[in-house]
């Protein structure tokens, strides 16, 4: 490793402690300890970046994409002042990103300040390398410096150098004189680089002096019709040296009074631009406001600027805002968008997408617009191929991109191709290539997806136009399928490009492939009735007979999955609105629950008290009704018939529910005047029912569009769940298995003891109206309402039944006077703790 011992980077603390005049002498022991104290501290410091150098170069090894880690490893090596190593790299950052104004002109101050004028090349070179990169008046500023002191032509006023340097200044007007806030520091510098010419020509020769004050006055004409920043000041200093030059101006006065017309003019002009400009101005250059603000006060300047139509002023407005924006893609895009629009093509739009590229290399568009450039442009295909290379060693965000740039690259190859002319003629093979590499590429990540058919149906179809090569395009649409053997689009694709091309064996033959291959969605029927229909107008009635007898069974195939799958899912919608429910039924009670116990004890008490007086009213209002009911039908004379042979049963309130078996099928959006012989109808034709049941509201008594139907066994019930979404009177059933889990609870219910009595005071399990069903008897006859609710009415709760009643509840006919008198053998109520383990037992 390199050290420079005496160099401006690590000489700088040198110089500052070197001793003058009036510096007192410190005692030898203080300065002897004091050195030893520096000692102790330089050599920690030390040990200190050894241990960052070692950090920083092991992080950009493993990750040279770092950014910080570059810029830090710089700092600190420019620190240690270790020239080689600094070099090194500041070249390999520069290989990966762009570099800031500011760290071009360390570098070049730093590698001037190690080399004498021989060196002069490789500094210029530096400072070409940063005003390549971003806008930048100082950069500009110091490059010209530079120039005038280190250039021996130029330093000489030798004519080649006069003439050197000038175009330099032109370079710097053109790149950066037209930048409002900074502008005038390229225009001064030229003015007072051609004041100084003047200053070395002979006063004899009258005509060269008198060549050069017109070039200066050139010079102060074209700075003052710019709207800059200092125009004023300008002006002054324009009369001033007019002054000078033997001419009769007020110099003291910032007015255009003595100055050509035309002058004045574009001075005013210029003015009253800069006025018009200086709020975008200000606003872009607080310093109090967020980035993003920031950003967006640059936008509405561009748009400002847009309107005037004036194409030099908006490119350097949008170089400003790359300078302090370099890595927002949004600007880059929008910034090519304008010159696409305006410039087309030209050194100056390829150099801007070469720096976005640079800048934003993560963005695939960038690319894709490079590579159109390049072509308008006429490119070599060196230059093409070099740059289609290096964006795909970057990093996107999708596939998709990837897929564009792929496409961009096979597009321009086609263009070529099709209109080459003599030795610019393309080889096929790089179109072929190109293909193949993209595929390589997606299909592991893109299986099934729109944009690998779209790449391979692209490739298979140039085969044929470009390549004449059958073979290949059918090999192209073969590994397609290796990949992406279930998707629909792929195999008819390949069908027509074959039906395109009249070979109708080929298209029977792959339609024989496919049609029993599993593809998503509809696609395993779509190729079904693709085949018949293609049969029906390509081939004869023999072809179409033995398609019909391939196809057939497969539909039914098909059709029978699909209806398992639609009954799967209908049955998992229905149990999972069932275990939402219990959900909500649970939380209700323990809400119910909490709000009871939050009471005090003489509301619940009083609660009770009206609850039990509730009941026992609605109990007498029943019993006439029954006793109404009963009269009614002896008047009658007759009950209902069965439903049919099979002793099918309806249940409602109050009636007795026995299940045998669990081959039961839930049905829904059954119409509301469909009745037993609707159903009955209905499922003829698969059998094996063994009782019907329509669900009816409570209060209405009207249908609720619900039904259970029983069956003898699996079978029928499958049979039957197999005719789910068929129509009935005009509507969409919707069949399924009922749930097993659901039935036990059910009939739980309704076969625990005083579960009879629970029943006639609510909805049933199925929701039926007491008022409008009866019951069927094991042996087919009816049992009247009435007969029922006698029995439900003359139950007692005494005994070991007392559990059913409630805590709070005072027993009837109890009063404060007359104490509660029991029979014997009552048992005390019991509590719910007792009741519960009571009921564990049974």
């Amino acid at each position: 490793m390199e050290k420079v011992e005496k160099s401006p980077i690590s000489t700088e603390e040198e110089e500052d402690t070197e001793m003058g005049e009036g510096d007192v002498v410190e005692n030898p022991k203080t300065s002897s300890k004091s050195s030893s104290d520096s000692e102790s501290s330089d050599s920690e410091d030390e040990a200190e970046q050894n241990e960052q150098l070692q950090t920083l170069e092991s992080e950009l090894s493993t990750n040279p994409s770092n950014y910080d880690a570059h810029v830090q490893y710089i700092k600190l090596l420019r620190k240690r002042g270790e020239i080689e190593k600094l070099r090194e790299a500041r070249e390999n950052m520069n290989a990966l990103f762009p570099l800031s104004p500011s760290m071009w002109m360390e570098w070049a101050k730093d590698e001037a300040s190690l080399s004498d004028d021989s060196g002069f090349e490789a500094v210029q070179k530096l400072y070409e390398r940063g005003i390549s990169e971003y806008l930048s008046v100082s950069l500009w500023c110091e490059y010209l410096n530079y120039a005038q002191e280190h250039d021996p032509e130029v330093r000489q006023c030798s004519a080649d150098g006069i003439s050197k340097a000038r175009n330099l200044f032109e370079r710097a007007v053109t790149a950066a004189a037209l930048h409002v806030a900074q502008g005038f520091r390229i225009w001064d510098a030229y003015t007072q680089f051609e004041q100084a010419i003047l200053l070395t020509i002979d006063h004899s020769d009258i005509q060269a002096k008198e060549k050069q004050v017109q070039c200066i006055r050139s010079i102060f004409h074209r700075h003052l019709s710019i709207p800059l920043a200092n125009l004023r000041a300008t002006l002054l200093a324009y009369k001033a040296w007019e002054v000078e030059q033997g001419n009769a101006l007020d110099a003291e006065s910032d007015t255009v009074d003595g100055i050509s017309s035309h002058v004045a003019s574009a001075y005013q002009k210029a003015e009253e631009m800069y006025n018009a400009r200086a709020h975008h101005e200000e606003q872009i250059t607080r310093q109090d406001i967020s980035e993003s603000e920031r950003f967006q006060h640059f936008m509405s300047y561009l748009e400002y600027e847009q309107s005037f139509g004036d194409p030099a002023r908006v490119q350097i407005l949008y170089e400003r805002a790359i300078t302090d924006f370099p890595v927002s893609s949004d600007l880059w895009l929008d910034y090519m968008r304008y010159l696409d629009k305006t410039l087309k093509a030209g050194n100056v739009v390829k150099d801007v997408y070469s720096r976005a590229t640079r800048n934003c290399p993560w963005v695939g568009e960038l690319w894709v617009r490079y590579l159109l450039c390049l072509e308008r442009g006429h490119g070599s295909e060196k230059e093409i191929s070099s740059v289609f290379e290096k964006s795909l060693q970057c990093t996107f965000s999708t596939l998709e991109e990837y897929l564009d740039l792929f496409l961009t690259r096979v597009d321009g190859l086609r263009r070529r191709i099709s209109s080459a002319r003599g030795d610019d003629v393309l080889n096929y093979s790089l179109i072929r290539e190109s293909f193949q590499q993209a595929a390589d590429y997606l299909s592991p990540h893109m299986k099934n997806a729109d944009g690998l058919l779209r790449l391979h149906a692209y490739w298979a179809r140039l085969e044929l136009k470009l390549g004449n090569d059958l073979v290949a395009a059918r090999g192209v649409w073969e590994s397609l399928l290796k990949t992406c053997g279930s998707m629909l689009e792929a195999w008819q694709g390949y069908i027509s490009m074959e039906i395109e091309l009249g070979h109708i064996n080929e298209v029977r033959a792959i339609y024989k492939r496919c049609y029993s291959k599993r593809v998503s969605g509809t696609g395993s029927e779509d190729l079904c009735h693709a085949w018949l229909r293609f049969e029906r107008e390509f081939g004869t009635l023999e072809d179409l007979d033995h398609a019909l007898q391939k196809v057939t069974p497969r539909l039914k195939e098909l059709q029978l999955f699909r209806l398992q799958q639609e009954s799967k899912s209908v049955i998992e919608a229905t149990d999972k609105r069932e275990k939402t429910s219990q959900k909500t039924a649970r939380e209700k009670r323990k809400s119910g629950s909490s709000a009871i116990d939050e009471q005090s004890p003489a509301k619940r008490q009083k609660n009770a008290s009206q609850y039990q007086k509730k009941l026992h009213e609605k109990e007498n209002t029943q019993g006439k009704n029954v006793a109404e009911a009963n009269d009614g039908e002896g008047k009658k004379g007759k009950v209902d018939k069965p439903v049919n042979e099979q002793q099918m049963k309806d249940t409602g309130p109050g009636k007795t529910r026995l299940y045998t078996d669990q081959c039961t099928a839930f049905i829904s959006n059954l119409d509301y005047k469909a009745n037993y012989e609707d159903l009955r109808q209905f499922f003829s034709d698969v059998g094996g029912i063994t009782s019907m049941r329509i669900l009816h509201d409570r209060f209405t008594g009207k249908s609720r569009g619900l039904a259970y139907v029983d069956f003898v066994d699996d079978e029928h019930l499958a049979a039957a769940v197999m005719k789910n979404k068929q129509m009935l009177l005009g509507k969409k059933l919707s069949i399924a298995r009922s749930n097993p889990k659901q039935r036990e609870r059910e009939s739980f219910v309704l076969n625990a003891p005083g579960g009879h009595e629970d029943a006639s005071n609510r909805s049933g399990i199925d929701g039926s109206s007491a008022s409008k069903e009866s019951v069927e008897s094991p042996k087919g006859s009816r049992v009247p309402q009435s007969t029922a609710s006698k029995r439900v009415e003359n139950f007692q709760l005494k005994g070991k039944n007392t559990f059913a009643v409630p805590r709070n509840v005072r027993p009837l006919g109890w009063t404060s006077n007359k104490p509660e008198t029991r029979e014997e053998g009552d048992e005390k109520p019991k509590s719910n703790d007792e009741f519960r383990k009571m009921f564990m037992k049974i």
